[in-house]
């Protein structure tokens, strides 16, 4: 799987196939994911909630059927040392932040199988954001080796950090990863930042947040007029509005009902309806 850094970024697929808590069953539906169609896959370098080599396993397994390195679009994360297993932490504990980033994307690239990422994440701030720059850092050395195409930040609910970490880092954050539910007003301020900025608003939990949206009349009723599911038309109005969602079905049925979110349209007003209904 070997790219040359000059070689462009593969564009971001509309939406991914997540891998948390995919556990022993990672590789085969990673495997099956690929073979419906995602061309996007999300995971982490975190073994307590993530089986990263599953995931590349998976991807060797289809790789070869027609699909190859380049046509395919991988994102992980380094996850900073409060978010891990104790008992299985993937870079030595001591070290500092930066030497804990280079041997985490090396355990990733290991797993992935792969000489590059397509995106790198950092899984959430640091405890400031000085530390969080001191992360950075060493995130965009990463991208000048060639290593990783782009950065992003998973877990960043604060506008103030957000636009911190964008006004001081050198390497531009790509893509803010959130989970998309009513408790932060669906990070109506921190997607219009984005927006403005061209970084990729990536939502996860988009179901299972939100059942109070799919069981609405109002999006049951454009669902019917379309003849899709309720998720499939929040799904379509997300990608409408600029968003990529994550999808973590672990059903052939399921993931053919997401990827199937390409082949309609809704009118806008149909949009502004779904939207509505989430309240800021």
């Amino acid at each position: 799987m070997d790219r040359t850094p000059s070689q462009p970024r593969r564009a971001m697929p509309a939406l991914l196939y997540g891998t948390a808590w995919k556990k022993e069953r990672t590789a085969e539906l990673v495997e099956l994911a690929l073979s419906l169609g995602f061309r996007g896959i999300d995971t982490a370098c975190q073994p307590k909630h993530y089986d990263e080599a599953g995931v590349g396993a998976g991807v060797a397994a289809y790789l070869g059927r027609g699909l190859t390195r380049e046509t395919l679009y991988l994102q992980t994360k380094f996850t900073p040392l409060s978010g891990q297993d104790p008992a299985r932490v993937p870079y030595p504990r001591e070290a500092s932040v930066s030497t804990q980033i280079q041997r985490s994307c090396e355990t990733s690239l290991a797993n992935l199988r792969t000489s590059y990422l397509d995106c790198l994440l950092l899984h959430s701030p640091l405890s400031t954001l000085d530390r969080t720059l001191e992360a950075w850092g060493a995130f965009e050395e990463l991208v000048r080796r060639g290593l990783v195409l782009s950065l992003g930040i998973s877990n960043c609910y604060s506008l103030a950090q957000l636009t911190g970490l964008y006004e001081r880092a050198s390497v531009k954050p790509h893509v803010l990863q959130n989970r998309f539910y009513a408790k932060t007003g669906y990070d109506a301020a921190l997607r219009a930042y984005c927006a403005a900025r061209d970084i990729r608003y990536q939502s996860f939990w988009t179901l299972t947040a939100n059942p109070h949206v799919l069981k609405h009349r109002s999006l049951r009723a454009i669902a019917a007029r379309h003849r899709v599911t309720p998720e499939q038309a929040f799904f379509r109005c997300l990608i409408h509005s600029g968003i990529t969602p994550l999808t973590g079905t672990c059903t052939r049925e399921h993931m053919q009902q997401d990827l199937d979110v390409s082949t309609f349209e809704l009118e806008g007003d149909e949009v502004r309806t779904i939207l509505g209904l989430l309240p800021a």
